[in-house]
């Protein structure tokens, strides 16, 4: 006894049997309440079935009868998952669709009416921007008028903006398996799907023998009609025949938990007859909804949006599953290796009560009585991507924290990183400096000052960046000087020409080691990062070691966006491939720099202490020192990583005004139609405000009048910034193609085919959807980088 109960305990052992008594009492308070007839609940507890209760009545109207376990129900939503989206996904699985290829690809009459840039993954995790539901006030019958309405419908957002639950999304993903197979979806989802299950009893336009066991749900036409008994409840699906690939499907709860036990197995990697590989699978089950959308769902899956309700509140988040109108639910947990099915006819026989709390509590129960407990946010934190991607409220917008910086760590340990080098080195220390006006410690002191006076060390060289020793300077050439308060030599890195711009071997040879302290902007094009990257690459020849004292990314080192830049054409701005948002610090870039060129590079970095991938710079409690002469605050670094990559083209981002990269404009740009047309594609996090401005010179029309925008951001955790300046060059392109010098974007985008995709006129939605293979390569070579949590 005491071995079968280790069976059901999982992480957690019982001292006796799981008590489900609070799922009974919830059920019957249902029933009692008349929010349901009757309802069956089975849960699945490590491979087997722990609990399984029929409850109430299977109809009451006109005869009542009883509850049985075998009872077949009306799925409604859930052919979504169990029939659908499992369809869809083998179809990928074979190669024949791809989730990131428009749906016209596949259907070109899906095409009308702007639709042409929606993808498979939009309609999959419903931000496809298509309305909830077809037209019912007309009448139309057929599957082929369905579709026809379908692939004509305009959209009413554009795509991968807003989630909006879409049974049109599903409608379509239906004919799409239909076109491919050249099956119908009943007869597509019978044979390669329930039949390899064993699900015997699960099917759409269920047989007549059937109807005794089938749950009853509504009178068709009110109180006068036909009571839906065996033909689906769905209005639209009834209308299209009832196999739709958004409703239509029949099924019992133990065919469900055969379903749901086969798919935990599968994702586990424990053999499986479930339809799919596992790595497919664990592709449908994570969250794949834009990285800055706010409603986490998977292929088909909901993991959590306002629809999850059934999850309760202890399965952790990144669990996953669905619900369907009628009363159904299935919700599984593959970190405790559970499943929760509660079938219910709730909509019999007046119309739905409200199941979203008995659900949830249902579930709340079965983990209560296995004793699982909430996780705290592990799964969530792996499967959402916290080191990745901000997905809405999941992650604090912005906390009170206490970080100390490089300069600072190494002060507070007495130097010991320098010192530990000057064993190697009789007498003192000669080492080199880069850095700006940013290097400073918490207390304001400067790191040049604090290195003059540390023991054992001979600062005897400094290098300054792009914008001089200072960080005030907004022109080329700059010369070397002399710093004011220590009379140390300054070499100016910013010169004319590529080798000016290089510290040269035979000054790495005269010194014992270089340290590195300069505030990053978090933005790939930033000229830092790669003066840095010039003193790894000559340190590697001379074997000096190079010491970096970390600093911030002040956009958050959680947030990965934008196109990666190609390998070759390395520039200034380019000199090496990476995203436009790459998410790391200059201690994490160095140590990627180094591993991605394979140098041998004698690198030690002085890592922070106390921040946090998720920290903006201003949950850093430290003092904002501007790291380039435009880059003013928060919300002008916020923009940057947008403005930054068209300001190379012909127009002005606010250089020359009091708000650098909180304008765009130009003489010959419309402000008030640009900011409505930006406005019209609801671009998540930020909203714009048609403005007038003047630059000084000598910035980009200076003392002329420019015609614009402002940019306001709204919630900088949902923003994507890079693809904000995709969106916007692709609509300068649109509006003004003979004015706007879209090939001047060359420099900075430094990304050949997101340029060409831009000059045919691709969606910046689609130009993004296309780049996701390459981010997703980068992701996994930057996850051996990371210093921080």
């Amino acid at each position: 006894m005491i071995g079968l109960l280790l069976l059901f305990c999982g992480l957690d052992c019982f001292a006796a049997q799981p008590d489900f008594a609070s799922i009974d009492r919830l059920v019957n308070a249902g029933i009692a309440n008349h929010k349901l007839p009757g309802a069956v609940v089975i849960v699945g507890h490590n491979g087997h079935i722990v609990y399984r209760r029929a409850y109430g009545s299977r109809s009451l109207i006109p005869a009542q009868e009883r509850m049985t376990a075998n009872t077949i129900f009306d799925m409604a939503s859930l052919t979504k998952c169990l029939a659908t989206a499992t369809a869809v996904m083998q179809l990928y699985q074979q190669g024949r669709i791809s989730v990131d290829e428009p749906v016209a690809h596949y259907l070109p009459e899906f095409a009308q009416n702007g639709k042409q840039n929606i993808t498979v993954r939009n309609l999959l995790t419903h931000y496809s921007g298509l309305p909830p539901d077809l037209p019912l006030t007309e009448p139309w019958e057929g599957k082929s008028e369905a579709y026809r309405m379908a692939f004509a419908i305009k959209p009413s957002t554009p795509p991968g903006v807003r989630f909006v639950y879409s049974d049109i999304n599903f409608i379509v993903l239906g004919a799409l398996v239909e076109k491919i197979t050249g099956q119908t979806l009943d007869e597509y989802a019978a044979e390669h799907i329930y039949k390899p299950l064993g699900m015997s009893h699960t099917r759409f336009l269920p047989p007549v023998e059937w109807r005794a066991l089938i749950a009853p749900t509504q009178y068709e036409q009110g109180d006068h009609g036909t009571m839906l008994r065996g033909v689906v409840h769905d209005p639209t699906s009834r209308r299209m025949g009832g196999v739709a690939g958004h409703a239509g499907l029949f099924s019992t709860a133990d065919d469900v938990s055969l379903f749901a036990q086969a798919l935990l197995d599968r994702l586990a990697g424990r053999p499986s007859t479930f339809p799919l590989s596992r790595a497919v699978l664990a592709k449908m089950v994570i969250p794949e909804q834009p990285a800055t959308a706010t409603a986490l769902r998977g292929f088909g899956w909901d993991i959590d949006s306002p629809f999850s309700s059934n999850r309760g509140t202890i399965f952790p988040i990144g669990s996953f599953g669905h619900t369907g109108f009628t009363g159904t639910s299935l919700w599984m947990d593959p970190v405790s290796n559970t499943y929760v099915v509660t079938l219910a006819n709730a909509v019999h026989p007046d119309g739905p009560k409200g199941l979203g709390t008995l659900r949830g509590d249902v579930a709340d129960s079965a983990a209560i009585a296995l004793g699982i407990r909430p996780d705290g946010g592990k799964l969530s934190a792996r499967l959402t991507g916290y080191n990745e991607s901000i997905a809405g409220m999941r992650h604090w917008l912005a906390r009170n924290g206490e970080v100390k910086t490089g300069i600072d760590v190494l002060a507070s340990d007495g130097f010991a990183e320098l010192t530990s080098l000057s064993r190697n080195h009789p007498g003192q220390l000669r080492i080199g400096l880069l850095t700006n006006q940013s290097g400073v410690d918490s207390s304001g002191r400067r790191t040049i000052d604090l290195l003059a006076h540390a023991p054992n060390v001979e600062l005897k060289t400094l290098f300054s960046p792009e914008h001089g020793i200072h960080g005030t300077l907004d022109r080329e050439n700059i010369g070397n000087s002399k710093d004011e308060t220590t009379g140390i030599p300054v070499i100016s890195l910013y010169g004319a020409t590529d080798k000016q711009r290089r510290p040269s071997l035979d000054m790495l040879r005269q010194l014992d080691a270089v340290v590195i302290d300069l505030q990053d902007s978090g933005v790939r094009f930033y000229t830092y990062e790669t003066v840095m990257d010039y003193f790894l690459e000559a340190a590697s020849q001379t074997g000096t070691p190079i010491v970096v004292l970390d600093r911030p990314d002040p956009l958050n080192g959680a947030v990965v966006q934008g196109p990666v830049s190609d390998a070759d054409d390395l520039s200034y701005v380019h000199y090496l491939p990476l995203p436009v948002r790459h998410g790391m610090t200059m201690g994490e870039l160095a140590r990627y720099f180094v591993q991605q060129r394979g140098l041998h590079t004698p690198l030690k970095v002085v890592a922070m202490q106390g921040w946090q991938r998720g920290d903006w710079y201003d949950s850093t409690a430290l003092t904002w020192v501007n790291p380039s002469p435009n880059l003013r605050n928060m919300n002008e670094a916020t923009l940057y990583p947008a403005l930054g990559l068209v300001e190379s083209t012909n127009i002005s981002v606010g250089r020359g005004t009091d708000t650098p990269f909180e304008l765009l404009g130009a003489p010959w740009i419309n402000g008030r139609l640009l900011a409505a047309k930006l406005n019209a594609e609801f671009i998540p996090g930020v909203r714009f405000v048609p403005a007038d401005f003047t630059p000084a010179k000598p910035a980009p029309y200076g003392d002329e009048l420019c015609h614009g925008i402002q940019l306001i951001v709204t919630n900088r955790n949902v923003l994507d910034s890079p693809r904000l300046g995709v969106e916007i060059a692709a609509l300068l392109r649109r509006l003004y193609p003979d004015k706007f010098l879209l090939n001047k974007m060359k420099t900075l985008l430094a990304n050949r085919s997101v340029l060409e995709e831009l000059q045919r006129g691709e969606s910046a939605n689609t130009i993004m959807e296309q780049e996701r293979p390459s981010l997703e390569h980068f992701l996994e070579q930057r996850q051996r980088v990371l210093l921080y949590p």
